[in-house]
C-alpha cells in the first residue's frame, strides 16, 4: 500500500481504511504488524511514491521487510521475522490482488502458515492515467485482458474460500471479522 500503487488502486480509500483498522486492532492485541515494501527501479527507496501511505505508516515496533518480487517471501527476511515472533497464521492484505497478494498468500501456505485473506483488505489497479506509471511488477499486460478490478478481488476471495491446502487453515474474512485474540490470527 505504497503511494504510487494506491494512486492507481481500485477502492483505494476503502481498502486503506480496512487495513488501518486491522493494524490498530493487531497492535492493541500485541500481534506483530509486518509490512512487505516493494522496491525496484520504479519504486525507488526514499522517494515519495515508494513510501507507505500515511494512513498505514509503520510505527515503533512494526517491521518493514523490503522486497523486490511479488512474492514477499522470495529473497527476503519475512519468513525469519514471522518465525522469530512465533507467528502461525498470516493475515494478508495489500496491492495487487492477482500479483503480490496472491503470490504472498500462496507462499505463506507453502511455508506452513495458516492464512486469512482479508476480503476487503486487498485491491488491484484500475487503468492507470497516462501520467501514472505503475511499478514493473504490476504493469497491465500488453493485451489488456486483466479482469475488471472488482471481479479480480471477488474472484480471488472465492478461490481462497474454496482452497484446500493440506494441514493448513485458509479463511476469507471481512476486516471487521478478523480477531487478533487468542487462537485467531497472529
Amino acid at each position: 500500500m505504497q503511494n504510487t500503487l494506491v494512486a492507481i488502486a481500485h477502492r483505494a480509500s476503502a481498502t486503506v481504511a480496512a487495513v488501518a483498522g486491522l493494524q490498530e486492532r493487531a497492535r492493541a492485541a500485541g500481534a506483530p504488524v509486518v509490512f512487505a515494501q516493494q522496491q525496484d527501479e520504479e519504486l525507488e527507496p526514499g522517494t515519495e511514491g515508494w513510501r507507505i501511505v500515511p494512513e498505514l505508516a509503520p510505527v515503533a515496533g512494526d517491521t518493514v521487510v523490503p522486497k523486490a518480487a511479488p512474492d514477499s517471501f522470495l529473497g527476503t527476511e519475512l519468513d525469519a521475522v514471522l518465525r522469530a515472533r512465533g507467528v502461525t497464521e498470516v493475515v494478508v492484505t495489500g496491492f495487487a490482488t492477482e500479483i503480490c497478494v496472491e503470490s504472498t498468500a500462496r507462499q505463506a501456505l507453502s511455508r506452513g502458515y495458516d492464512v486469512v485473506l482479508v476480503a476487503d483488505g486487498h485491491t488491484t489497479s484500475v487503468q492507470p492515467a497516462a501520467s501514472v506509471r505503475p511499478a514493473a511488477s504490476v504493469r497491465p499486460a500488453a493485451s489488456g485482458r486483466y479482469a475488471a478490478p472488482a471481479a479480480s478481488v471477488a474472484h480471488h476471495n472465492e478461490i481462497y474460500r474454496n482452497l484446500r491446502f493440506p494441514g493448513r487453515r485458509v479463511r476469507v474474512l471481512p476486516a471487521a471479522e478478523v480477531d487478533f485474540g487468542r487462537g485467531t490470527p497472529s
